[in-house]
C-alpha cells in the first residue's frame, strides 16, 4: 500500500503507544491506534508515526525486541478478545452460569480493572502491567483450552502458525527463555543453537507444545487487533508510519534461530562525537550481509512484508547502517575501537612498503603502557592488588621498562572485569580502570584481521603517532586517504545494492533516519531511490559554515521528513530553555513564519503577525510553544511530525509541570525514566477539547498553501 496523502503535504504526530493513557486500558493499546488516527483528524494533521510495537519482552526500549516480527502483548486489549465477546465484567457463578462463562466473565472483570489499578501511576509501569496482562491472558487460555471449543480454537492457532512460520521460533524461544530463568540463550544448558528441523521438534514437544501455542494465540489476537486499528485509520485519511529497527537485540528469536545471518563476535555502535566522548556500544550483532544476500535478502523482505499489513509508510532506523555500520569487538567497553564495516583496510605488505618494520607496526596497532604510566594507574590500590593486576593485565617487552596488554584482555571490558574482581569497586579500583582504558584506547592503528589495519578515530592524537617524522606522517595520511576514498564507493555500491532490494519488496513507503556522520553518497542514493530522510531543526545547519548556521526552513529538502525533536533528545520545551541557540534561531523562525503568514493571509484571513512576534521566553509558556511550532511548519520538507509532548506542551493544562518528565529516553543511561513516559491528559480528552484543537489546527493551516516556499503535491 502506498501512502495515502502522497499528493498533499503530511502533518503529523509521533509517540511510543505505550506512552498513550488510552480509552480503556492500563497503557496505550492496539484500538487506541484509531483514536490517535482521529485526534489526528481533529487536529487537522494526516500522519500518525508510531515507534516499534515490537515484544521487548521485559526490556522497556522497544528497540530491544525478542522478534522482528511479534508484536508486544502489553498492547492487547483484553476486554475485545472475540472471546470475550458478550462476556459479564462480573464473573458470573452460581448452578446457572457454565463453566465457559465464569472463566470469560473472570477474564473480563480482571482486564476491567488494569486500567483503574495503574491508573494514578505518572509514569507506565511497565513491567506491571506486561505481568498482569500475561497472567490474565495464560488464565484465560487455560480455561478456553478446556472448554468444548477448546479444540476449535487449537486448530486456528495451528493454521495461523502455518501462515505465519516465524511465530514457531518465537514462541519456542520464549517458553525456552522462561524455562531457564529469563536467561540469554547463550547461557541455556541446551537447545542453545537450532534448525528448523529443531524447532518444528520444539514446537512438538509435550513440554513446551501447550506454552509455545498460548504465545502463539496472543500473537494471533495482538496481530487482529493491529490491523483492525490500521484499517480504521486509512479509512480516515490517515497515514500510519512504522518503525523498523535495523538492528535486533543479541538475545531474540531471529539471531537464536537464524544465527547465520548475524555476526555475534562484534557489536554495533556509533563512532565518537560531541555527545559521546567515546562512542556507543549498543551491544547489537552485525548482520552478515553476504550470507543475506545469498538467501535473497529473505529475511528482511518477510520483515517488510508483515509490516506492509499494517503500515503505509515505514522508517528505516539507523539507515547509514545498510551502507556501512560502526564495528566494536565484542570484549569491548565503549565504541571508541571501532571500525566502519564494510571498509577497505591497509594491508601488512602496504605498511611495509612505506619502511615500516614488524617492530614499528606493533608499535602503531598495539598500545605500549611505560612502567611510569603502569605505576600512575595503580597507585590508589594496595599494593599486593597492584602486583596481581600487573601480572593479569601487562606483559613487559624484553628487558624495557615498557609493557603490552596481556593475552587476557580482548577489550575494555575485560580490564573493567580484572581490575574490580581483584580490587572493588573503590574509588581507587575506579580510577585504576579509567587509567588503563586511556592506554588501551591509544593506539594509532586497530587490526580488525591479522595484517589489517584501520585508523583509529583519534589515530592522531596517539603517542605513536606523534613519535612519527613528518615524512612518514605523510605518507600514511595519503594511505589512509586513499584507503577512505575506495571506501566511499563501497559504501555507495553497498547501500545502494541492499536498499534497491528492500524497498522494491512492499509498496509501503520508505523514510530513512538518517542522522550521525552522514557519507556523502547517502543522500544521493536515498534520492535515487525516493527515500525521504529526516531533518531535525536543532541539528539541520550548514556545519561547515561561518557561525554554523541554522539551514533557513524553505531551503530544506521538499521530500524529507523534518521534526523538531526525536524520542533519543530532549523535547522542545527542554531544548529551548537549556540547550537552543535562541539568539541565532529566532530570527530564522520568525522571518519564516511571517512570510508565510503573509502568503496566506489573502487566502484565509489570517494576518501576518509573526513579524512582530516577541522572542518567546526561556522557560517556553504555551503561547510560545504554539508560536514555534507554527514556525516550523513552515519548512518545505513534504513531512513535518511533532512528538505529542511537543504538541502538549502547547497547552497548560496537559503539560508536565517538570519540563524534563516529558523525554522519552536518554541514549547511553539506564535510567528508571527511559521509555516510560506517559503522556498527563486521557485521548478522551484531547478527542472532546475544541479549544486545543484550533489552536493545534493552525499548525497544519500553514502547511496547506502553494506558495514559493511551500511543501507541494
Amino acid at each position: 500500500m502506498k501512502r495515502i496523502n502522497v499528493k498533499n503535504s503530511m502533518t503529523g504526530l509521533v509517540l511510543p503507544l505505550l506512552s498513550l493513557r488510552g480509552e480503556s486500558g492500563p497503557c496505550g493499546e492496539f484500538p487506541d491506534i484509531a483514536s490517535l488516527a482521529r485526534l489526528a483528524r481533529h487536529w487537522n494533521m494526516n500522519v500518525v508515526q508510531l515507534l516499534p510495537l515490537n515484544d521487548s519482552g521485559w526490556q522497556t526500549s522497544p528497540y530491544s525486541a525478542l522478534s522482528a516480527f511479534a508484536l508486544n502483548p502489553v498492547y492487547l486489549r483484553i476486554s475485545d478478545l472475540p472471546e470475550l465477546r458478550g462476556a459479564a465484567v462480573a464473573p458470573r457463578v452460581g448452578p446457572a452460569a457454565s463453566a465457559d462463562a465464569a472463566h470469560e466473565g473472570k477474564a473480563a472483570h480482571d482486564a476491567a480493572g488494569l486500567a483503574a489499578r495503574f491508573s494514578n501511576e505518572k509514569q507506565v509501569p511497565y513491567a506491571a502491567i506486561l505481568e498482569a496482562k500475561l497472567e490474565i491472558l495464560g488464565n484465560l487460555w487455560k480455561a478456553l483450552r478446556s472448554s468444548k471449543s477448546g479444540a476449535r480454537l487449537l486448530v486456528e492457532v495451528e493454521a495461523w502458525a502455518a501462515a505465519n512460520p516465524w511465530v514457531k521460533a518465537y514462541s519456542c524461544f520464549v517458553e525456552l527463555k522462561a524455562k531457564f530463568g529469563g536467561k540469554p540463550w547463550w547461557e541455556w544448558p541446551d537447545h542453545g543453537a537450532v534448525d528448523d528441523a529443531a524447532i518444528e521438534a520444539l514446537w512438538n514437544d509435550p513440554e513446551l507444545a501447550e506454552g509455545a501455542r498460548f504465545r502463539a494465540w496472543a500473537q494471533m489476537r495482538a496481530e487482529a487487533q493491529f490491523a483492525a486499528a490500521c484499517a480504521e485509520a486509512r479509512a480516515l485519511g490517515v497515514d500510519l508510519m512504522g518503525d523498523i529497527p535495523i538492528l535486533l537485540n543479541a538475545d531474540s528469536a531471529d539471531v537464536w534461530h537464524l544465527r547465520r545471518f548475524f555476526d555475534t563476535e562484534r557489536a554495533a555502535g556509533a563512532p565518537p562525537d560531541m555527545y559521546s566522548r567515546y562512542g556507543q556500544n549498543w551491544g547489537f550483532p552485525l548482520y552478515r550481509w553476504d550470507e543475506l544476500e545469498r538467501a535473497g535478502y529473505s529475511f528482511w523482505k518477510d520483515r517488510l512484508a508483515v509490516a506492509d499489513r499494517f503500515y503505509t509508510m515505514y522508517r528505516i532506523d539507523h539507515v547509514l547502517g545498510f551502507f556501512r555500520i560502526w564495528a566494536i569487538g565484542k570484549r569491548e567497553a565503549d565504541g571508541f575501537l571501532g571500525h566502519f564495516q564494510p571498509e577497505f583496510a591497509i594491508s601488512y605488505p602496504e605498511l611495509a612498503a612505506l619502511g615500516f618494520d614488524a617492530g614499528r607496526i606493533r608499535w602503531l596497532s598495539k598500545p605500549h603502557v611505560s612502567g611510569g604510566a603502569a605505576a600512575g594507574a595503580f597507585s590508589g590500590l594496595p599494593e599486593g592488588i597492584r602486583a596481581e593486576l600487573a601480572a593479569a593485565l601487562l606483559e613487559r617487552i624484553g628487558g624495557e621498562d615498557l609493557y603490552l596488554f596481556s593475552r587476557a584482555v580482548a577489550g575494555g571490558a575485560d580490564i573493567a572485569e580484572i581490575v574490580r574482581k581483584r580490587a572493588g569497586e573503590s574509588a581507587g579500583a575506579s580510577r585504576c580502570v579509567d587509567g588503563l582504558l586511556a592506554w588501551w584506547r591509544n593506539r594509532t592503528f586497530l587490526e580488525i584481521a591479522p595484517g589489517q589495519f584501520i585508523p583509529t578515530w583519534e589515530y592522531r592524537s596517539t603517542a605513536a603517532w606523534q613519535s612519527l617524522s613528518d615524512p612518514e606522517r605523510g605518507a600514511l595520511e595519503a594511505l589512509i586517504a586513499r584507503k577512505k576514498g575506495e571506501s566511499l564507493d563501497l559504501w555507495e555500491k553497498t547501500g545502494r545494492k541492499i536498499l534497491k532490494a528492500l524497498t522494491a519488496c512492499v509498496p509501503m513507503q520508505a523514510c530513512a533516519e538518517d542522522l550521525g556522520a552522514v557519507p556523502p553518497c547517502v543522500p544521493a542514493v536515498l534520492g535515487e531511490l525516493g527515500i525521504p530522510g529526516l531533518r531535525v531543526l536543532r541539528w539541520f545547519r550548514d556545519w561547515g559554515g561561518e557561525g554554523q548556521p541554522y539551514v533557513r526552513l524553505s531551503e530544506y529538502p521538499e521530500d524529507t521528513v523534518a521534526c523538531m525533536s526525536v524520542h533519543d533528545s530532549t523535547n522542545l520545551r527542554q531544548w529551548w530553555s537549556e540547550e537552543a541557540d535562541r539568539a541565532r534561531l529566532w530570527p530564522m523562525l520568525r522571518g519564516e513564519l511571517a512570510a508565510r503568514e503573509a502568503l496566506l493571509a489573502p487566502h484565509a484571513g489570517h494576518r501576518a503577525a509573526a513579524a512582530a512576534a516577541a522572542e518567546p521566553s526561556a522557560d517556553l509558556d504555551p503561547d510560545g510553544a504554539l508560536l514555534l511550532l507554527r514556525a516550523f511548519a513552515c519548512a518545505r520538507s513534504r513531512c513535518v511530525v511533532y512528538p505529542l509532548q511537543d504538541l502538549l506542551a502547547a497547552s497548560a493544562q496537559y503539560r508536565e509541570e517538570d519540563r524534563a518528565a516529558e523525554r522519552i529516553n536518554v541514549p547511553g543511561t539506564t535510567a528508571p525514566s527511559n521509555w516510560l513516559y506517559r503522556m498527563k491528559p486521557a485521548i478522551g480528552q484531547l478527542l472532546e477539547d475544541e479549544i486545543l484543537a484550533a489552536r493545534l489546527s493552525s499548525i497544519a493551516a500553514l502547511r496547506d498553501v502553494h506558495g514559493p516556499d511551500a511543501p507541494r503535491g
